[in-house]
C-alpha cells in the first residue's frame, strides 16, 4: 500500500504561508510551487489549512502518476516497483517534477530490469541527490532493499 503523502509530508515539511524555497520559487504548504523563480512574496498574502494542503498535495500526486505512466521508460520501471520502491518514483516526480524524473535514465532502466542496486547508486550519483543528500540516501535506501526502514519511525 502506498504511503506517498506520509513519505512527502515528512520530506517537504509543511508551512501554512508563502515562502521562498531553496531555489527561489514562491512555495506553499507541502512544497507546491506557486509562482515563477523569484517572484516576490508580497503577491502572496493568504494562509492555507493544512487540511486544504493535504489535499492538494494528493490532487497533485494523483496527476504525477498519472503522468508517469504515459512515459514508457517510466512506465517501465514502475512495473518493476513494489509500492515502496514506486513511492520513491512518486517522491521524485513531486520534487523535481514528471520531465525531471523522465531524465534519471540509467536509474530508470535499472529499475525496469530489476537491478535496484544499480538504480539506487545511479539515484545517488545525481545533482538531485547532491541538492537533497539526506532525502536521496533514505530514498535509495528504500529503492535498493524495497523496504521503508529508512523512514521507520519518521512517517
Amino acid at each position: 500500500m502506498s504511503q506517498i503523502v506520509s513519505i512527502l509530508k515528512y520530506e517537504e515539511g509543511y508551512r501554512d504561508v508563502p515562502f521562498i524555497d531553496t531555489l527561489g520559487y514562491p512555495t506553499l504548504a507541502g512544497g507546491i510551487k506557486i509562482g515563477p523563480e523569484g517572484a516576490s512574496l508580497a503577491s502572496y498574502i493568504f494562509k492555507l489549512p493544512q487540511q486544504v494542503g493535504d489535499l492538494w498535495m494528493q490532487t497533485l500526486i494523483e496527476g504525477k502518476i498519472f503522468d508517469l505512466k504515459k512515459r514508457v521508460p517510466v512506465a517501465a520501471a514502475l512495473c518493476q516497483c513494489n509500492a515502496p520502491r514506486a513511492d520513491m518514483l512518486y517522491s521524485m516526480a513531486y520534487q523535481p517534477g514528471v520531465k525531471g524524473l523522465a531524465g534519471f535514465k540509467e536509474t530508470l532502466n535499472s529499475i525496469a530490469k530489476g537491478d535496484f542496486s544499480s538504480a539506487a547508486d545511479s539515484m545517488l550519483n545525481s545533482l538531485w541527490a547532491r541538492q537533497t543528500p539526506a532525502r536521496a540516501r533514505r530514498q535509495a535506501a528504500v529503492m535498493r532493499s524495497g523496504a521503508c526502514e529508512s523512514y521507520r519511525g519518521l512517517i
